[in-house]
């Protein structure tokens, strides 16, 4: 078990780490976009961001807010990837754990006799249970690592849709008129 809850700490670091990167708010949100947004000014750029993704849907299609709406919320589920596997590991390593240790005290009773006697070694013993429970050990580290990762990237998300639902609105209050104007040119 311990193998497995190790590799799972990498898949957990992993996730973490990326989109600890992804979620930067220079690639989600870029401070000088969102000025420009917040002033209402014209917004050049930022295709690679997630409010540039945003902002050029809504321009794209200016007649539909609903759409440019669930186009966000799109983004917005982008920016989870991988939050579920976080959750799936937070909740199973420390069952993973309580397996190995109830594997490790199962060998513990039936492999520690001494040879000679017949009866249970107790030093044998001893490191056997001891090697059993960290098991344990292991799996709760494992989903604290996990739990807290968890917290920070879904805060960080959190942040980030609340920030995107505000200038969303500013967006299609920007974009708007100009499908107004759009449909009364066109005959």
């Amino acid at each position: 078990m311990a193998y497995i809850l190790l590799s799972l700490s990498g898949v957990a670091v992993f996730i973490i780490c990326e989109r600890a990167f992804a979620l930067r708010t220079t690639a989600v949100l870029p401070p000088e976009l969102s000025e420009a947004v917040l002033l209402n000014k014209q917004t050049s750029g930022g295709r690679y961001s997630v409010l540039g993704r945003v902002i050029e849907f809504a321009e794209r299609h200016a007649s539909d807010p609903d759409a440019t709406k669930a186009y966000a919320r799109l983004e917005v589920m982008k920016m989870e990837r991988g939050v579920r596997y976080l959750d799936t590991i937070y909740t199973g390593a420390p069952l993973l754990g309580l397996i190995g240790t109830v594997w490790g005290l199962l060998s513990a009773f039936s492999s520690t006799r001494d040879q000679m006697t017949g009866l249970p070694d107790p030093a044998k013993f001893s490191q056997s249970v001891g090697y059993a429970l960290s098991a344990t050990l292991l799996g709760l580290i494992v989903a604290l690592v996990a739990l807290a990762g968890n917290g920070l990237i879904q805060r960080r998300i959190d942040h980030h849709a609340a920030q995107l639902d505000v200038l969303l609105e500013r967006v299609i209050a920007r974009v708007r008129p100009k499908a107004k104007e759009d449909d009364a040119v066109a005959p």
